[in-house]
C-alpha cells in the first residue's frame, strides 16, 4: 500500500530509481524515507504481522511514499525485487543476507547495476560484530553513557534519549548510496556500500579526539581539562561563557549564540558586562574569579523578560539567543512556518498528519548534463575513489556544513576552501592554533583571500567558473551582499549544483540570527528530549540552580551528539543528491538545508502529530531508560546495559540467567504484563544484575545472543 501521496515530496530527481529497504528497522525507515521523498520507487519489507515501528509514533512519516509488503526473506517475490532493484537497503547483523541470498555477490550475478547498502553497528567483522544493532548499545560500547554520568544526580553514566548513532548511520547511508549511485552513472556498475552506528557517532566529535591526542602525545606542554570543573563545577572553556545558557526574567531558559570574538563583544556589550574590572575573565586561572564572571553574566540575563531579549536581538544583530523548546514546539517554530517546512496530510490510516516536509530542499534548472572527466595522456592516473574529478568550492566556516563537504572529499572530491585571510575562525576555536579545525579541514585545499575586495572577488569566481559545486553557509544575505549568491555564481558556471547550508534559513524571521550547534539545540527542542524534565524553568529559581540547570543544559545538548554532527552529514545528503541528480541529466539542482530543519529529522519521532498518536518514549527521571528491558543496570563492579525488545530475546534472557532471578513469574510471561509490572520487573533485575560484575554479564549473555553489555567508563573520543 502506498501510505501517503505526493504531498510531502521534495523533488523528481530520483524518479526512475526502484528501492527495496529488506529491514524495518529505523535505520532502513529513514533511508526509504529519504529516497521516496525525492521521488524514488521505494519498496519496505515487513515481517510477517508488520513491523515493530508501527507501534511508534513516527512511523507514519517515516514511511510515507513507500510501498509495504508483509513476506519473509526467503520469499520468492523478494528475491526477485532485489534482482531488479537499483537499490537494495538493510541493517542486518552480518551474515543474515548471505543465508538468504541477498548479499551483494549473490545479487550483482543477475544485478551488475546494483547498489546495495548496509548499515551495521560495529563493522562486517571485530570482536562486536555479532552484538545486536540496538542504539544503546552502541552508545554503551563507545562511552557516550559514561560522558553524560553525573546529569541526574546519581553517580555512574547517564542514558541519551536522542538516536544519535542510529540517526547519523541512516545520513552516512544516504550520502554513500547517492555516491555509489552518482559513480554508476559513469561506470555502469554498482557496489556495495557500508557504513556503521560508529562511523556516525564519530562525526560529532569535532575535536576532543585531537586535544586528547595532543595531550597524550605531549605532556610536558599540554594538558586536557574537562570542560567543567569537576570541583567547583565552573565552566573551563570559553565558550561556555560566549555560548551561554541562562534564565531571564519570566523564567524561560536561552541559550546564546556568539562563538567568535566580535560577537562575544557585542554580547558583553549587550548584558553591560565590558567594563575594564571583567577582562579576560572567562580565561582567568583564577576559579573565583571566573565563577565571579560566570554570575555576573548570569544575572545579566535574568535582568530582561524574554520580550526585553527579543528587543536587544533585533538592535544588536550579533547578538541572539534560542528558546529551549521542548515536544513539538518546533512544529510552530516562525523560521519553518515562513520555509513552508511543515506540512498536514490526510493519511488514509491515520488521518490528518503534521509533519515535516523533506529535510533536503532540492529544485532544478535546466543545464547541460556535464563532460565526463578527461583521462588522457598528461592527467594522473585514476585514484579509485568514486568522486573522483568533482571539484568543490566551500564558502562558510566552522563546522555544522564544512564537515558535510569533508566526508565527500574523503570520497574523493577535490575541495577548493575559500578562506578569510586570517582564517576560518573555527582554527581558533582552542588555545592550540589548528587543532580545533583539523578534522573539518582534513582533505582540503584552502585559499585565503579577501573576499570582499575585486581582487579577492575575481579570484574567488575564477574558482567557481569550474567547480561542479559550490557550498555556502554563511546567514542570509550574506552572500548576495557580497556578490557570491547564487545568481552571480549562475552567470559565470550555469552548470553548477549549488548548495546553501545556513543555521535557520536563507531568509525569514532568523535568517540573519547566528546559530551554532548549542543555539539549534536548545531551538529544535534535542537538550529537553534528552533531559525530560531534569531541568526546571521557573523565574523564582536561585543563582545555584541556574548555574546547575545551565550545565545540564549545555551537557543535554552536546556532550556526545550535536546539531553540527548531524547538520554536516544532512550536508552530505543534499550534495550527493544534488551531485547525482546533474549527473543523470536533471539538471543543475539548487539546494537548500538547513541546522535547523534538519534537526526537526532527527527528532522525527517527536516532530509529529495526529490523532491518538503514541507518546515517543522518554528516559526516567534518573536516566537510566525507556523501561526495565532497554536499560541501564548498576552490576557489583561497573555497569551493563541491556537490550530485549521481542519475545524471542526476552525467552533468551529467560535461559541464560539464573533461576534465582525470579524472571520466571506469571507477572512476566507476556509482553503485556511485562509492561504492567515494569517496576517489579525493573528491581528484580536490577538485584540480578548486582550479584556479578559487569564484564561477567557481558561474556554470559551476548554468548547466549542476549543483547547485554558492559558500559565503557571511558568518554568516547577516548574509545
Amino acid at each position: 500500500m502506498t501510505v501517503s501521496g505526493r504531498d510531502t515530496r521534495g523533488s523528481d530527481v530520483l524518479e526512475g530509481v526502484t528501492v527495496l529497504t529488506l529491514t524495518s528497522t529505523l535505520p532502513g525507515a529513514l533511508m526509504s524515507q529519504f529516497f521516496a521523498d525525492h521521488g524514488a520507487d521505494v519498496t519496505l519489507l515487513e515481517p510477517l504481522g508488520g513491523s515493530p515501528l508501527r507501534t511508534q509514533a513516527g512511523w507514519p512519516a517515516w514511511v510515507r511514499g513507500s510501498v509495504l509488503i508483509e513476506a519473509t526473506l526467503d520469499d520468492p517475490e523478494v528475491l526477485t525485487l532485489a534482482r531488479r532493484a537499483d537499490v537494495v537497503f538493510d541493517a542486518f547483523r552480518p551474515g543474515v543476507a548471505e543465508r538468504h541470498g541477498l548479499d551483494y555477490e549473490s545479487l550483482v550475478v543477475d544485478n551488475p547495476g546494483l547498489v546495495r547498502t548496509s548499515v551495521t553497528a560495529f563493522g562486517r567483522t571485530g570482536p562486536l560484530s555479532r552484538l545486536r544493532a540496538y542504539e544503546g548499545v552502541v552508545m554503551a560500547k563507545v562511552g557516550a553513557y559514561s560522558q553524560f554520568a553525573g546529569l541526574s544526580q546519581r553517580p555512574g553514566p547517564g542514558f541519551l534519549t536522542v538516536p544519535i548513532g542510529t540517526v547519523s548511520a541512516s545520513f552516512l547511508g544516504i550520502a554513500g548510496t547517492l555516491v555509489a549511485l552518482f559513480e554508476r552513472e559513469r561506470s555502469g556498475v554498482g557496489q556495495q556500500v557500508d557504513t556503521t552506528f560508529l562511523q556516525g557517532i564519530g562525526a560529532h566529535d569535532v575535536f576532543n579526539w585531537m586535544v586528547a591526542l595532543w595531550a597524550r602525545k605531549y605532556p610536558e606542554a599540554f594538558e586536557s581539562v574537562p570542560a567543567v570543573d569537576p570541583t567547583r563545577r565552573v565552566p573551563n572553556s570559553w565558550l561556555a561563557y560566549s555560548l551561554l545558557q541562562s534564565l531571564t526574567a519570566d523564567g524561560r531558559w536561552l541559550q546564546f549564540s556568539q562563538a567568535t570574538a566580535k560577537q562575544f563583544r557585542a554580547f558583553l556589550v549587550a548584558l553591560g558586562v565590558d567594563e575594564p574590572k571583567w577582562e579576560d575573565a572567562w580565561q582567568d586561572e583564577d576559579l573565583d574569579r571566573r565563577e565571579a564572571f560566570w554570575e555576573r553574566l548570569l544575572a545579566a540575563v535574568r535582568d530582561r523578560t524574554l520580550a526585553e531579549w527579543w528587543d536587544v536581538f533585533d538592535e544588536h544583530p550579533d547578538v541572539f539567543a534560542e528558546v529551549y523548546r521542548s515536544g513539538t514546539e518546533l512544529l510552530e517554530h516562525p523560521q519553518l512556518l515562513h520555509d513552508n517546512q511543515v506540512v498536514t496530510v490526510e493519511d488514509p490510516v491515520f488521518g490528518p498528519v503534521k509533519q515535516l516536509r523533506p529535510m533536503v530542499r532540492l529544485t532544478t534548472r535546466p543545464a547541460p548534463r556535464p563532460a565526463r572527466p578527461d583521462h588522457a595522456e598528461g592527467v594522473p592516473p585514476s585514484t579509485g575513489m568514486p568522486l573522483e574529478g568533482v571539484t568543490i568550492v566551500e564558502l562558510g566556516s566552522f563546522y555544522a556544513a564544512l564537515f558535510g563537504v569533508t566526508t565527500l572529499a574523503d570520497l574523493g572530491a577535490r575541495v577548493l576552501k575559500i578562506e578569510e585571510p586570517g582564517g576560518d575562525p573555527i582554527r581558533y576555536q582552542l588555545a592550540f592554533p589548528d587543532l580545533g579545525a583539523v578534522k573539518v579541514l582534513q582533505g582540503k585545499e584552502s585559499v585565503a583571500v579577501d573576499i570582499k575586495t575585486d581582487q579577492g572577488h575575481a579570484i574567488a569566481m575564477r574558482l567557481i567558473e569550474s567547480a561542479d559545486i559550490v557550498l555556502v553557509s554563511f546567514r542570509a544575505g550574506v552572500a548576495e551582499r557580497l556578490g557570491l549568491g547564487e545568481e552571480a555564481l549562475r552567470a559565470v558556471n550555469p552548470n553548477v549544483v549549488f548548495h546553501e547550508a545556513p543555521g535557520f534559513g536563507t531568509g525569514g524571521p532568523y535568517g540573519r540570527r547566528p546559530a551554532y550547534a548549542p543555539t539549534i539545540s536548545a531551538g529544535s527542542g534535542m537538550a529537553r528530549r534528552n533531559l525530560g524534565a531534569l531541568v526546571r524553568e521557573n523565574p523564582d529559581m536561585s543563582v545555584a540552580e541556574v548555574k546547575d540547570g545551565a550545565l545540564r543544559l549545555a551537557a543535554g545538548g552536546g556532550v556526545v551528539g550535536h546539531p553540527d554532527g548531524f547538520s554536516s552529514l544532512g550536508v552530505a545528503c543534499g550534495l550527493a543528491l544534488g551531485l547525482f541528480a546533474r549527473e543523470r541529466g536533471r539538471g543543475a539542482p539548487s539546494i537548500v538545508t538547513t541546522m535547523l530543519s534538519t534537526m526537526g529529522h532527527v527528532l522525527s519521532e517527536d516532530m509529529i502529530e495526529y490523532p491518538g498518536r503514541p507518546k515517543a518514549p522518554t528516559a526516567d527521571e534518573t536516566l537510566l531508560g525507556f523501561g526495565p528491558l532497554y536499560r541501564l543496570y548498576e552490576a557489583a563492579e561497573g555497569w551493563v546495559f541491556l537490550a530485549v525488545c521481542s519475545d524471542a530475546e526476552w525467552e533468551l534472557l529467560l535461559s541464560s540467567v539464573p533461576l534465582s532471578a525470579g524472571l520466571r513469574d506469571d507477572a512476566f510471561a507476556e509482553t503485556a504484563s511485562r509492561a504492567e509490572n515494569a517496576d517489579q520487573l525493573a528491581e528484580r533485575l536490577a538485584v540480578m544484575f548486582r550479584s556479578r560484575p559487569a564484564a561477567e554479564w557481558e561474556a554470559m549473555l551476548t554468548v547466549a545472543d542476549v543483547a547485554c553489555v558492559e558500559v565503557v567508563d571511558m568518554p568516547s573520543h577516548e574509545v
